[in-house]
């Protein structure tokens, strides 16, 4: 019955909705979730080899999460953030600046998604520019390839041609970048900021940046005055090794970009952080404030869920935990490169990518699922990118369904 009123009635994203309404489609239809793993309406189990689109942190349901979300749900369930607080907003928002060192990443601002994180970096760092003298500086860089959400201005950075050739001309001023190299050729003066997904791209197959290449950023756009924003959406909460990817060069940004994994996968919420120094050139009245923001900023419930998934990284000794781990997913993708079907394997933390011969992609995507394995595709490249509590045995369960997906044991 669901799936018969799905396609009737719903659109799904990134789908080609022909295929996917097709009569011969029988679409798989999640029921509940436990752990890293997720059933569908028939009892069917499968692992959770991309944490739901990349969000989810500790395992799906977990306890601690679940009961912070009901209590903030039986108490304040929402109340407008424009004009008033709430006392879990700022606890939030106290921890994820004590990350940072002090008098560096001060201000957190909410939102609901990593597209309008990206979006509110963006206009702040305009608007900063108009409000300090600055108003030249008008452009943005990001890198090809790149991916940094779906809102206009988001999109308008986004190099992915697939997805935002047709709306290049409707958003920001954007000049892109092909390597670090091609900074020599950038006239600086009328530059607001760059973007970059730190360590490694996303929705470009899983291609890590070479080591080092995020350190020289930060000291070319210092030496600049350029804003540089950190596309932290997918790296962040632990799935390249440490907390933040840009830790793992020490890197503290203009703007740090994060949602997905802020509420451990729950619900929705994003945070954008900043500078006191940006923070100030906001202050001066009305026509300084910053006039953006959705009816659902800094959701209570979204923040208690976040402040939950924050002390389970305590609780648990999660990173402690996290190299083992790490090393072997390495151990299992060197195995799973052996079968001739596989062209390259790419790997940060707990992020992997692996590319296979032209045209198997979806069709291996597709055939994991009978044995017992949920992940997507990007063209031919195989995301493995799996909650940060998975086990080493649910990792080699994860690796045995790809194994037999490409036809081998």
């Amino acid at each position: 019955m669901s799936v018969h009123l799905d396609k009737a009635h719903c659109w799904h994203p990134f789908t080609p909705q022909d295929a996917w309404c097709a009569p011969g489609h029988d679409p798989i239809m999640i029921a509940r979730a436990e752990g890293v793993w997720l059933w569908d309406e028939q009892g069917n189990k499968y692992l959770d080899g991309n944490s739901s689109i990349w969000t989810n942190i500790h395992g799906h349901c977990r306890p601690e999460i679940v009961e912070a979300i009901a209590k903030q749900a039986a108490t304040l369930d929402h109340s407008s953030y424009l004009g008033l607080g709430h006392p879990l907003a700022s606890v939030l928002a106290e921890k994820l600046v004590s990350f940072f060192p002090e008098n560096t990443l001060e201000r957190v601002f909410f939102s609901d998604n990593g597209s309008t994180a990206v979006e509110a970096a963006l206009k702040m760092s305009m608007q900063s520019r108009i409000q300090s003298g600055q108003g030249k500086r008008t452009r943005f860089l990001a890198f090809d390839n790149g991916y940094h959400g779906d809102t206009l201005g988001a999109a308008s950075l986004g190099g992915v041609n697939r997805f935002f050739s047709r709306f290049r001309n409707l958003g920001f001023e954007t000049e892109f970048l092909s390597s670090i190299g091609d900074l020599g050729s950038i006239d600086p003066s009328t530059v607001t900021a760059v973007v970059i997904e730190p360590l490694i791209q996303g929705v470009n197959e899983m291609r890590p940046w070479p080591a080092g290449m995020l350190r020289e950023l930060r000291d070319w756009s210092s030496a600049n005055g350029i804003h540089l924003i950190l596309d932290e959406v997918m790296t962040g909460f632990g799935r390249t090794g440490t907390m933040f990817a840009c830790q793992q060069e020490d890197v503290i940004p203009d703007f740090l970009c994060l949602a997905k994994g802020l509420t451990g996968g729950t619900v929705p919420l994003a945070a954008t952080l900043t500078t006191g120094e940006i923070y100030g050139t906001f202050l001066g009245g009305r026509e300084n404030a910053f006039y953006y923001g959705h009816s659902y900023t800094a959701n209570p419930i979204g923040c208690a869920a976040a402040v939950a998934s924050l002390r389970i990284f305590e609780t648990d000794n999660v990173f402690a935990h996290l190299t083992g781990k790490i090393d072997h997913l390495r151990k299992s993708l060197s195995k799973l490169s052996q079968n001739d079907a596989v062209k390259e394997i790419r790997q940060c933390g707990l992020i992997a990518g692996i590319e296979l011969a032209e045209g198997l992609g979806e069709k291996t995507v597709i055939a994991a699922r009978q044995y017992g394995l949920i992940t997507r595709n990007i063209l031919d490249t195989v995301v493995m990118m799996p909650p940060l509590s998975i086990t080493e045995d649910e990792i080699d369960f994860a690796f045995s369904a790809l194994s037999k997906s490409l036809g081998y044991q």
